[in-house]
């Protein structure tokens, strides 16, 4: 199990579109990704997941990978936020 804290930076969070790429990022790894915010845990790989995090800018998330490709998967998707995800 790996894990990392991230900090989101698009302006308006996690909505839909940057919701749907952080998804389609982390499906294409075998591992079970997910991520902390407050109290909450969210899958990764699902959309409505993801938007039920109600994340917004400027918000701390943490994620976590279990499996055997964890080490890529974390890269990728701290990869991802922090290039803005696609905004």
């Amino acid at each position: 199990m790996v894990s990392q804290k991230v900090t989101i930076k698009n302006p308006t969070g996690l909505h839909l579109r940057p919701a749907g790429i952080l998804c389609k990022e982390a499906m294409q790894f075998k591992s079970l990704i997910t991520f902390s915010f407050r109290e909450s845990t969210a899958n990764a790989k699902s959309v409505l997941s993801v938007l039920g995090a109600c994340v917004k800018s400027g918000d701390e998330i943490e994620f976590v990978c279990e499996g055997e490709d964890e080490e890529e998967a974390l890269k990728a998707l701290v990869a991802a936020v922090e290039n803005g995800l696609g905004e």
